[in-house]
């Protein structure tokens, strides 16, 4: 595993030249936010070894290096689900080359599913917390020390003072954000009424395919952790309605604007 993570970042670091200690994943649909980079040098995934290839359409499956917010970042635009038949290990093998390469901030966005009545479709919202449903942990098997700790805590996984600036910045900029906690599931199904129901009562406010396992690798590996979420679709008893990945795809794309701002001007910050 380490030599694997030294050979990927050392092929990446000679062919993008960058200073950045920020990365941001670009889930389902907001992949155009790469618009508002101003881009330097860019992968394709097929191009980088040991390198998993994202399927699902609206992951272009790129890695990007630029500028944002006039701060130097690497962009991945797409990434890997445990859904598409990847393990855990090499659904967040980029987040381990990503520590590698000295990126000590994360950011990951998603496209999600409402479990709070009182969200909309459309809504953004900051995660504060997660709840893991998926079926193999990502640390699962041997720990190396050199990646981090056997147990680590998972109690300040979302780092507060980065989603107090979200906060202000939204204020700020008169861009309504939900704050809650992000269930995160294996998929590729999207959930029946009954699970939705269960999910709420378990104190999830929305739900996901992805972002947990890249969420506990990276906090497993000391970086900070800023998640956001775009409610896609409504899980909420009488309002479910039948969902297609081409409207999530859609919807999310219409957030994009407030979303591309809100986490602009957060990068600039930090």
């Amino acid at each position: 595993m380490l030599e694997k993570i030294k050979s990927t970042a050392n092929y990446i670091s000679e062919r993008i030249q960058t200073k950045a200690d920020l990365c941001i994943i670009l889930g389902t649909g907001l992949g155009g936010l790469t618009k508002e980079i101003k881009v330097k040098d860019e992968l394709s995934y097929s191009e980088i070894p040991n390198f998993p290839l994202s399927t699902v359409d609206g992951h272009a499956g790129k890695l990007i290096s630029g500028t944002l917010g006039n701060k130097e970042i690497l962009a991945m635009q797409g990434r890997f689900h445990y859904y598409e038949g990847y393990t855990m290990k090499e659904v967040t093998f980029p987040i381990r080359v990503m520590r590698q390469l000295g990126i000590k901030t994360l950011i990951v966005s998603n496209a999600c599913g409402g479990l709070n009545p009182g969200y909309e479709v459309g809504d953004i919202m900051v995660i504060s917390d997660h709840i893991n449903f998926f079926p193999e942990h990502p640390l699962r098997g041997p720990n190396l020390d050199e990646l981090g700790p056997r147990f680590p805590d998972m109690s300040r996984v979302y780092d507060p003072e980065l989603r107090e600036k979200a906060r202000q910045i939204a204020l700020a900029n008169h861009i309504e954000i939900r704050e809650g906690v992000y269930v995160g599931v294996s998929g590729p199904t999207f959930e029946t009424p009954a699970e939705y129901l269960m999910f709420r009562l378990l104190g999830g406010d929305v739900v996901g395919m992805s972002t947990v396992p890249e969420v506990i690798v990276a906090h497993h590996s000391g970086m900070r952790i800023f998640g956001v979420s775009v409610i896609t679709d409504s899980g909420v008893p009488g309002q479910i309605k039948e969902i297609t990945h081409n409207e999530v795809q859609h919807v999310a794309s219409e957030a994009e604007p407030q979303m591309t701002l809100l986490l602009t001007k957060l990068i600039s910050e930090i």
